[in-house]
């Protein structure tokens, strides 16, 4: 792919000229969106609607605010602006411009802000927590006895989750006037408008029934945003500017304006291909040499350009376990009138968009709100349904884990179903990367934890899930992946029970990740080559054991060894080896355990694998290194 950017030069040229500052900032905006597109484009992923739609105020904000005053904090609570927020920080030299092309790279910028580079103030991704950080900082301001200003950009899609509205209760009480709320109200969330989504109705009225100085204005034209600020700064109090936005602003086939109640927004997150690319570029380039020669301003720009090849992908395969799931679904609940789906604004991800079509009376969009999605489901269930509950593994078993528990007590059955599970896409970052989920969930009573490894068993395991009388949680892998194995032939998956891929000798593996056991199947050719032999054993029961069953594949075998997409702690390993010690004699067998083991790294899929030390070379060796110690 052919890409180009905004060289550093012409960055610092446009800085050095004297120009009026809303002149200067029009066309430092348009620059960075040119290379926003530049940076995701190389990165293969990212957030182009709501960095389009934030990077005007962002560049004011940024440029001239912070860069001119002391004691300023920036920074993106809902962070899928991650994009925006570094192309204005490299560009007005907050960051190193070699960083351009290190979005989404191991040790570079990650998908999400990260404390990790340079003038980032707080981790952000996981929605709502904003306000709360920036409270924190402004209280420790205080006891330092400095005085500062707090900007948090927030999203109308953000608000939704309850810690937003938490945050805000104490703030005229605490006299909070450091603070400024921005709201990026671009109408959208994930994939849909967020009116139809949980619609916001009166915005302002809202922030205003908590005394907060409050006003609106078009967030994509800098002056009016400008007389904003200058009007809530004459007032000594918290305040909220909300930004009527434009999801994709800048780019004409981009921007959400023009679509229906039922279409999707396109350019939420992922890349572009090089048609769209440069289209979208030739606009952008036209609208800034148009603006710059009608406004008389000596000032040009220009390119360095650079050919990305795409290289080969952890796996690119023809087994979508999203698409499964998604058939399965339909075809239970096509038999069952008492299945229904709750959705956390992840229709899109989670594999939903047939069931509503087929069965709209029993799919519910509850939002960016798991908490209240999951009480409801247990309210579902107690009426006799039999719930599905969607969301990303990360949220789904952390935010609402209490709901979760409270539901379990009251000993119905509830099906939770997680996506972007374990540690691959690398992209998105740790907010994203589910490796805790299973130590979440492992403390819910009457709980089975299922992650199958291929469209066969994800069928099964949906079938599996409605017939069980406990409640399931379906750790889906959300990754296209192939597995260059051949799997039997199968109609049923039994409790505790995994299945033999390859016969071995002396060492037995259990995993249960489809991307990692696609890995392991290459580390075996290594192995092989250093005459070890291994029996690889796909198990995808993460909590449930038939200790029969295992005796009788490791009886023979000097090694048995685990292998986590998740943290070594609190994960499937340290259950599976704490049952087989506590209940089968195995003194002559040692017990070995591989998976993560620190923070999961942003990078490509490649990159982090690597890093982690899953990848098959890597595997390969320690799976060595276990034997031979």
């Amino acid at each position: 792919m052919n890409l180009s950017y905004i060289n550093k030069e012409s960055f610092e040229s446009l800085l050095s000229i004297e120009i009026d500052p809303l002149h200067k900032n029009k066309i430092f905006s348009d620059l960075c969106r040119i290379n926003i597109l530049y940076m995701i484009c190389n990165a293969g992923s990212g957030h182009i609607g709501s960095s389009f739609s934030s990077i005007d105020v962002m560049s004011w904000v940024m440029g001239e605010i912070s860069n001119k005053e002391e004691n300023v904090y920036f920074f993106s609570s809902k962070g899928h602006d991650a994009p925006a927020m570094y192309c204005a920080m490299i560009s007005l030299g907050q960051l190193n411009f070699s960083l351009i092309d290190k979005l989404r790279k191991i040790d570079g910028l990650p998908g999400h802000p990260d404390i990790n580079t340079p003038n980032i103030f707080t981790n952000t991704g996981s929605l709502g927590m904003g306000i709360s950080k920036a409270k924190g900082i402004i209280k420790s301001n205080r006891l330092k006895n400095k005085n500062c200003k707090v900007f948090v950009m927030t999203g109308d899609g953000e608000l939704q989750e309850g810690q937003i509205w938490e945050s805000m209760n104490r703030l005229v009480q605490e006299k909070m006037e450091e603070l400024v709320i921005l709201v990026d109200s671009n109408k959208f969330q994930s994939d849909r408008k967020v009116s139809t989504t949980s619609d916001l109705k009166d915005l302002e009225g809202k922030f205003k029934s908590f005394g907060l100085n409050t006003v609106r204005c078009d967030g994509n034209n800098v002056e009016e945003f400008s007389k904003a600020f200058n009007r809530i700064s004459k007032e000594n109090e918290p305040s909220v500017i909300i930004l009527d936005t434009v999801k994709g602003s800048g780019v004409s086939f981009m921007e959400g304006t023009m679509l229906n109640d039922d279409e999707f927004y396109q350019f939420h997150s992922g890349s572009i291909d090089q048609e769209t690319y440069n289209k979208g570029i030739k606009e952008l380039v036209d609208r800034l040499n148009d603006y710059i020669n009608s406004n008389n301003i000596d000032y040009s720009f220009n390119f360095s350009n650079k050919e990305v090849i795409n290289k080969k992908k952890v796996n690119n395969g023809s087994e979508n376990l999203i698409n499964a799931y998604s058939k399965a679904l339909i075809n239970e609940a096509s038999s069952n009138e008492r299945i229904i789906a709750l959705d956390g604004d992840l229709i899109l991800d989670t594999g939903l968009i047939e069931f509503e079509k087929k069965f709209p009376n029993r799919f519910f969009e509850c939002g960016i709100a798991e908490q209240d999605m999951v009480s409801q489901a247990g309210s579902f269930a107690k009426e006799g349904y039999i719930p599905f509950v969607h969301s990303f593994s990360s949220f789904l078993t952390s935010r609402p884990n209490e709901q979760i528990y409270n539901n379990s007590t009251e000993k119905t059955k509830i099906i939770y179903v997680g996506s972007l599970a374990g540690l691959l896409p690398g992209g998105p970052g740790h907010s994203h990367q589910a490796v805790r989920d299973i130590a979440s969930m492992s403390g819910i009573p009457n709980l089975e934890m299922i992650q199958p490894l291929n469209e066969i068993e994800t069928a099964l395991a949906v079938k599996y899930a409605v017939n069980s009388t406990n409640n399931i949680y379906i750790r889906l892998c959300s990754l296209p992946i192939d597995l260059p194995f051949k799997y039997p032939n199968k109609n049923v998956i039994k409790m505790g029970e995994g299945t033999v891929i390859s016969e071995g000798e002396e060492v037995a593996i259990f995993c249960y990740s489809p991307l990692i056991f696609a890995e392991l199947w290459k580390a075996k050719e290594l192995l092989v080559e250093n005459n070890i032999n291994p029996k690889l054993i796909s198990f995808p029961w993460l909590n449930k054991f038939s200790l029969n069953w295992i005796k009788g594949q490791i009886k023979d075998f000097r090694h048995v060894i685990t292998i986590d997409d998740h943290y070594i702690e609190g994960g499937f390993g340290e259950k599976f080896i704490a049952n087989i010690i506590k209940n089968l004699d195995i003194s002559s067998t040692k017990l070995s355990s591989i998976g993560i083991d620190e923070i999961p790294q942003s990078g490509t899929n490649e990159e982090v694998i690597d890093y982690h030390g899953l990848s098959s070379s890597k595997l390969a060796q320690k799976i060595i290194n276990l034997i031979k110690s």
